[in-house]
């Protein structure tokens, strides 16, 4: 096998990364990139076109091509072999196959072909030998470095017990009544007679800032001297013993807490009568299957600003079939509420209090059924000779709902380098410092209801337990909302606002 070259070009045949194996002009390569597309057949599906001179092999890349040149007479074989690591390669430096997003790793991408590849010939690596081979991490700079470290340890250590003694001998000499001797930096009668010696210590004893005796010459009354900005750092004193305590301390600078205020942006469209459908859910699965508990706990709240609108009633529609249990307020006439799915209190003279949040509902459903399950995750590591091989997909049975921001967080082994990304959908992050890999999906909805990650580490099974969810969804998972309010008098409606939310307290597979 002869490998001219390697590139990542667009479906035009421009060329964003290209990397020669041989020598080769540039203006040769870009014409060759240039004829590729022109050679395809579009109504056969093929991985490889051949002209007079060289072979394309090829993969589409998204909007782009993964493009290998070659000689005619390489191995085929050999050639679509090399083309699927480079195609792994490139999702391993950028998370998005765009133009931007290779021109930005563009020489990421080169070290990691010459891993691949060199003087035209195929190595004999893989995915987790091209990471650590571009990483560099060499094992004589670690030991280097650690030696380094000791010794300056070690250094300090010295520094400190010469100081010491230092002192010692000073305070031995000022109690006997003997002439103090001059140690450098302490400055007495005996400085005329610094030898090298001396200076060494003063340099050893400087960043140590001992406390020193007064001499006896020196008055012993209470010096004035060095007091200049002394009420200012009275005050800073003070200010730091007040956080030390706890207390939260503003910059006194002008106007600071109205620029504050005004840097909170106001609600939108909030109405004198303000409703928050507010759930969250608590969820426990097993890695084999089987819904251990889930609980979701729901709650209407009101906010009333204006005393007009505070005698009103509530009209609830209840879609929900899932068997949840409801209970309203101790003042809500519950009579009411079960014969006509209508908030109000038992006292329709009284009102709402004003500019207070007020539960007016609440609801709960536990279950143990597996098909309520919300999102589900399949998990299924799978042993290999390098390691694991994790595959993971995504499923949600609620079709209604749509949720934003969904991160699965996947714990993964730690010391033993990146995951190596396969297949994906969506984004990924490897947090080293927490070893975790997340999985990061910005909506997950009835158009977009099932999804998978492949990924490769070294690693047991177990590893990879317990996997976290997280997520917010601007729709409530039990079909309870508020359709109306009206007065009491009159039966009139009211004009109101509401914001509904859905989130995870507790979202795990065991």
């Amino acid at each position: 096998m002869v490998l001219l070259a390697a590139a990542v070009c667009t479906k035009a045949g421009k060329a964003i990364v290209s990397r020669q194996f041989v020598e080769m002009t540039r203006t040769r390569i870009e014409g060759l990139l240039a004829a590729f597309p022109k050679l395809m057949n579009t109504g056969k599906q093929h991985t490889f076109v051949e002209t007079d001179s060289v072979r394309y092999v090829y993969q589409p890349l998204e909007k782009l091509y993964m493009v290998l040149i070659t000689t005619k007479n390489s191995n085929i074989l050999e050639d679509l072999e090399t083309l699927r690591l480079f195609s792994r390669v490139i999702p391993e430096y950028c998370r998005v196959l765009e133009e931007s997003e290779i021109s930005e790793h563009c020489f990421d991408l080169i070290f990691a072909f010459d891993e691949i590849v060199a003087l035209g010939y195929r190595e004999n690596v893989n995915l987790a030998q091209i990471r650590t081979f571009t990483e560099m991490d060499s094992h004589e700079e670690k030991v280097f470095r650690a030696v380094r470290e000791t010794q300056e340890r070690e250094a300090k250590a010295e520094m400190r017990r010469k100081a010491k003694e230092l002192q010692q001998a000073r305070r031995d000499a000022e109690r006997s009544g003997k002439k103090v001797p001059a140690f450098g930096g302490f400055g007495s009668a005996g400085m005329t007679s610094v030898s090298s010696g001396s200076i060494i210590t003063d340099t050893i004893v400087e960043p140590e800032k001992p406390k020193i005796t007064p001499a006896p010459v020196r008055p012993s009354g209470p010096s004035k001297a060095l007091k200049l900005g002394a009420k200012g750092k009275e005050v800073d004193n003070f200010v730091d013993k007040l956080k030390s305590e706890g207390e939260t301390i503003m910059p006194t600078t002008g106007k600071r807490g109205s620029d504050v205020s005004k840097a909170l942006p106001p609600p939108v469209n909030v109405e004198s009568v303000h409703l928050r459908v507010e759930e969250k859910i608590l969820l426990t699965c097993g890695r084999d299957g089987g819904l251990q508990n889930m609980e979701v706990l729901g709650m209407v709240t009101l906010r009333v600003t204006d005393d007009k609108n505070g005698r009103i009633r509530l009209v609830i529609n209840n879609n929900d079939n899932k068997g949840l249990q409801l209970q309203t307020h101790p003042n809500v006439d519950k009579k009411l509420f079960t014969a006509e799915s209508v908030i109000g209190l038992k006292n329709p003279e009284k009102s709402f209090p004003l500019n207070n949040d007020v539960g007016v509902l609440k609801w709960r459903l536990q279950t143990t059924d597996e098909s309520l399950i919300p999102l589900t995750i399949n998990c299924w590591p799978s042993e290999s000779g390098t390691g694991c091989d994790v595959n993971i997909e995504y499923e949600l049975q609620e079709e209604n709902l749509e949720l934003n921001d969904v991160v699965i967080s996947i714990p993964v082994p730690s010391g033993v380098g990146a995951p190596v990304i396969g297949d994906l959908d969506g984004e990924y992050k490897h947090d080293s410092r927490r070893n975790v890999l997340e999985w990061c999906l910005p909506v997950i909805d009835a158009n977009n209801k099932t999804g998978s990650l492949e990924f490769s580490i070294a690693g047991q099974p177990n590893d990879f337990f317990p996997i976290s969810v997280s997520f917010v969804s601007k729709r409530n998972y039990c079909d309870i909302q508020v359709t109306k309010v009206t007065h009491v008098d009159g039966d009139s409606s009211v004009r109101f606002s509401s914001e509904t939310s859905f989130v995870v307290d507790k979202y795990e597979i065991l």
